[in-house]
């Protein structure tokens, strides 16, 4: 099969509604449903959506030698190293036991990012914020702000009837999966295999722009201490943060080696902007490999750890380079929600939030 040509970034690949600020509003109304339930709870202010912490694991970013053009672009332009932090983390917007089963999620912050910068992105760093699947739950900001709708109602209550509904739900996705339907919407409400967060593929499932072209990233494993976790499952049935526990115990011996990989945007009608529920083939758009991120054994909950990166950082699709810039409706969305929950957070905690420097 023939590979087309990449597309050019043009901003005119957006397609803005006039009706999107007023979306916008209803989910910063959401979020503060969820931010006010929680905090009042903890005593303490957590983000809006992926609450839960499994690990904050440090390590070096190397961008590949002799990649061509058009994967040589923004932040991939020339051969370097950067440090790099990573966050896993639980979807929820509040501090759910484990057996509660729903979609991880990898946050990645690059330090020490030169270049020109989008509108209002502090210091030197570029935010990757990736889950472990392929597509997005909702085709728009309006049907988020529908299932957000539903997860502030779910937000605060019993504990006990969130997991017996989570076992069901597992249920319901299995038989889905066993015919060949994945269903985000079930897994987004707790039917999410318990699986190791290590051994997972995780996916920004929107697009962005790629220096002169248009893309989706995704950080697979590869070192054989991470592909051994692919697809295993923790039993959460006994201890609250079986998954933090899992990863602790893991990474004190882990050497942890990903590719991070880049799809870019060939066929615009194949590979839509404005709809992430749509999956781009790879077969179409393959994935390609512009760096790796390496990471040796260490302790992923050290209170040090803890304290510098998930209490003091924040993560946003919006925090880099202008060659990185966020495409579609739902990355625009992010932009004043993700801020919007993060001012929440530092003003509840009395802790701003701090860009690192390298």
């Amino acid at each position: 099969m023939t590979i087309a040509t990449p597309i050019q970034f043009s901003p005119d690949l957006e397609e803005i509604r006039p009706d999107e600020q007023k979306t916008v509003a209803g989910l910063n109304e959401q979020f503060d449903v969820i931010l006010e339930k929680t905090s009042k709870d903890y005593g303490h202010a957590v983000r809006a959506v992926h609450a839960k912490s499994h690990g904050i694991i440090e390590g070096t970013l190397t961008v590949r030698e002799g990649l061509p053009l058009e994967l040589a672009q923004g932040l991939f332009a020339q051969p370097s190293q950067y440090p790099v932090y990573m966050r896993l983390s639980t979807n929820a917007g509040d501090i759910l036991p484990d057996a509660i089963a729903l979609p991880r999620g990898f946050a990645l912050k690059v330090v020490g990012v030169d270049g020109a910068r989008l509108p209002d992105a502090e210091g030197n760093t570029q935010d990757f914020v990736m889950v472990n699947g392929p597509i997005f739950q909702a085709p728009n900001p309006e049907k988020f702000l529908s299932s957000l709708k539903l997860l502030a109602k779910t937000t605060d209550r019993m504990e006990g009837t969130k997991t017996v509904m989570s076992s069901v739900l597992q249920t319901v996705n299995e038989g889905l999966e066993a015919v060949g339907i994945a269903s985000p919407t079930v897994q987004s409400l707790g039917g999410a295999p318990n699986v190791d967060p290590l051994g997972e593929t995780y996916f920004s499932v929107t697009p962005f722009r790629y220096g002169d072209y248009v893309a989706k990233f995704r950080l697979k494993p590869v070192s054989s201490d991470l592909t051994k976790r692919t697809g295993t499952e923790i039993d959460t049935s006994v201890r609250e943060d079986a998954i933090r526990e899992t990863v602790q115990a893991e990474m004190q011996q882990t050497v942890g080696e990903w590719e991070f990989q880049v799809q870019l945007c060939r066929d615009i009608e194949a590979q839509p902007i404005e709809d992430p529920t749509v999956e781009w083939k790879e077969d179409e758009a393959p994935f390609e490999t512009v760096a790796t991120i390496m990471a040796r054994p260490q302790d992923s909950w050290s209170d040090e750890r803890v304290q510098k990166v998930d209490e003091k950082m924040r993560f946003s699709v919006w925090t880099g380079l202008a060659d990185h810039q966020p495409l579609g409706a739902i990355n625009r969305a992010r932009k004043e929600t993700y801020r919007h929950s993060a001012d929440f957070r530092a003003k509840f905690n009395r802790c701003p939030y701090h860009e690192p420097q390298r």
